[in-house]
């Protein structure tokens, strides 16, 4: 319902990971953005203007507004929601211990003893997050395979096997990024990554570039 919200920021609560808030107002209208510590804290002082991405969840008892700073959490926090026994708690809890990103690479890694860090989050339910996480960010994508001679014209590309980079374009498109916004962030993305760059590398910077668009 509501891609993203500009406004001034009018209060924010950082109780626990799963409890953290914050209240924008836009026209006149409060809107109180449930989210995670980590957003809490990096989103500004309370009198300042941000520009929030948010998700509307419809429960029969209650509608409530998620909401981050980055697209990329957003677009994660969304995907994670439509994991079997991952609802919003579980996983605010979750981005909240990993940065969209740093989450994205754990599960790349299939480590789910570094997932289980998150507090709530066991080894069961880890190795059941990255099973159904990895199958819905790079499995599902990868009917659109990348010509890698698009990203190795130039001798300052990165060193990345083809696999490593359809990996990276398929987490791109599962986050709602089109095939050409993909090819051109992960192009400009081993230009400037090192020599032997693994897929969370590229994946790290592909997401920079998107971002500052």
């Amino acid at each position: 319902m509501f891609d993203y919200i500009k406004g001034k920021i009018v209060s924010k609560q950082n109780n626990t990971a799963a409890a953290a808030s914050f209240v924008v107002e836009n026209n006149n209208i409060g809107y109180l953005i449930n989210t995670t510590g980590r957003t809490v804290a990096a989103i500004g002082a309370e009198g300042s203007d941000t520009k929030v991405y948010t998700t509307l969840i419809h429960r029969e008892d209650a509608m409530i507004l998620c909401g981050f700073i980055n697209k990329e959490d957003r677009d994660i926090f969304n995907i994670l929601t439509t994991v079997s026994g991952v609802g919003m708690k579980v996983a605010l809890v979750l981005l909240d211990e990993f940065s969209g990103c740093d989450l994205i690479s754990v599960v790349i890694k299939g480590d789910y003893k570094e997932l289980s860090r998150a507090k709530g989050v066991g080894p069961k339910l880890a190795q059941k997050i990255i099973l159904e996480l990895k199958d819905k960010l790079i499995n599902r994508q990868k009917n659109a395979p990348l010509d890698i001679s698009d990203v190795t014209d130039s001798a300052q590309t990165a060193e990345v096997s083809s696999e490593s980079l359809n990996e990276v374009q398929a987490v791109l498109l599962s986050l709602g990024y089109s095939l050409q916004e993909a090819k051109a962030a992960i192009k400009q993305a081993c230009k400037v990554a090192e020599k032997k760059a693994s897929a969370e590398d590229i994946l790290k910077e592909a997401l920079s570039c998107l971002s500052q668009q």
